[in-house]
């Protein structure tokens, strides 16, 4: 037997140690240890992690590396990044468009991201983002799955001729049905933008991920009504309420009474952890509140979480650099939650749950699924989140498409070792 690719002697994210995992086609066709084949490339892992492809299901690829245009945000709100937003819009050029995505994704790939679910703004009459990132996606196709969620970002209702142009962009290829009603002008024409957007996802067979209750407002709390509705319509699994940062803020027996249902209506909830306490508790004196949605409870419920990197370098947000361990990282310190336990679930996090919200087909670490996966300069995935650690091969569909060196510190130190690997400093810590 001949294979495309072998890689040998690979810990697992489950922890198995010694693994080969073995490639044909672009298919994952084996994983055990000792597998005896030919391969036209083989890869040592050298004890190192081996991981599914890491998954950001909540991004905004039309603003990203935007910083500065036309200016920065002095607030630090996300009002006025919306507002700064609002003024860059109407200089969009489909050619900067594609030109600061692809960037994007070229650093994406580099850091074992292969999969992203964008927002893109429908609120232009042009539609400009939209038939740019269209283009990007099938440009990327190759190397990385791009899944488009049209977004009204002025609103479905405030914004005149959102509601047409959202139909439009589904139209065009949009894959997912967005809204923000908390951004509509009244509680009740975000209410109604819910239903009406639910209604629209359900009628085209297609996924919903709206924006829901990103504020300080404990009575904003749109997620009730998306999960009822989802219930209503049967989306279950196609729905998702990202950031739900008013639920920080909430009384916690609303909350006893609101968990059950987002449960009931089978939906995913995607806090986005960087932004959300970036943005959040502005208005704040001390103590400033940090704007995360419920996570160990709604995890000990059953509720499915995912975590996303929302923005990078844009009216809203300075920093980032497409690293979803960046994000599970600032996860376990913001909630907090610190058990072994909870650590493994970060890695879950920006990998295998956010795969589910996009539905991803064939993703993952078996027999039949495709052959994408990441070394990481780790030994496990709670070391992975704790060091955030070098990407030694990204491979696609049984392909080499990044190679980063190993990260090793040289020392002179009398008496101890003449170099460092961070991965061999891996505690083996009591369960």
């Amino acid at each position: 037997m001949s294979l495309d690719l072998i890689v040998t002697n690979a810990t697992l994210p489950d922890g198995r140690t010694g693994q080969d995992i073995a490639v044909t086609g672009g298919r994952i066709t084996a994983i055990e240890p000792g597998i005896a084949a030919e391969a036209a490339q083989r890869i040592d892992a050298g004890g190192h992690l081996v991981a599914p492809p890491f998954v950001d299901c909540h991004f905004h690829m039309d603003a990203t590396l935007s910083l500065g245009l036309p200016r920065l945000n002095q607030s630090g709100t996300l009002l006025e990044g919306i507002a700064l937003w609002g003024e860059l819009k109407p200089m969009l050029t489909h050619e900067a468009v594609i030109e600061r995505a692809l960037r994007y994704c070229d650093l994406a790939v580099s850091q074992g991201l292969l999969a992203v679910r964008s927002h893109v703004d429908i609120c232009d009459d042009r539609l400009l983002a939209v038939e740019a990132l269209l283009e990007v996606k099938a440009r990327v196709k190759p190397y990385l799955d791009l899944q488009l969620v049209a977004f009204p970002q002025d609103g479905y209702y405030r914004s005149p001729t959102a509601a047409r142009n959202l139909e439009r962009a589904l139209d065009m290829g949009v894959d997912v049905v967005g809204g923000i009603p908390h951004f509509e002008r009244t509680m009740e024409d975000g209410t109604a933008s819910v239903k009406a957007l639910c209604a629209i996802a359900a009628k085209r067979g297609l996924m919903i991920d709206l924006h829901c209750d990103e504020s300080d407002d404990p009575h904003s709390r749109h997620i009730e009504t998306l999960a009822a509705e989802s219930h209503r319509l049967g989306l279950g699994r196609r729905a998702a309420g990202s950031h739900l940062t008013s639920m920080h803020s909430m009384d916690s027996y609303y909350v006893s009474k609101l968990l059950p249902l987002i449960l009931e209506a089978g939906i995913f909830a995607i806090a986005n952890p960087l932004i959300n306490i970036t943005l959040q508790g502005r208005h704040d004196g001390y103590p400033k509140r940090r704007g995360l949605m419920r996570i160990p409870e709604m995890r000990a419920l059953g509720i499915p979480v995912a975590l996303g990197q929302d923005c990078v370098m844009d009216p809203w947000y300075g920093l980032g650099g497409a690293d979803m361990l960046d994000v599970a990282h600032m996860a376990v310190h913001a909630v907090p939650m610190t058990s072994r336990e909870a650590i493994r679930w970060a890695f879950e996090a920006v990998t295998s749950v956010p795969a589910a919200v996009m539905g991803l087909e064939d993703y993952g670490l078996a027999k039949g699924c495709h052959a994408d996966f990441v070394i990481l300069q780790a030994a496990d995935t709670i070391e992975a989140v704790r060091m955030r650690p070098t990407r030694l091969s990204v491979i696609r569909r049984g392909k080499v498409i990044a190679q980063t060196p190993a990260r090793r510190s040289t020392l002179d130190l009398p008496g101890r070792p003449a170099s460092l690997d961070p991965a061999s400093y891996a505690p083996k810590a009591a369960e």
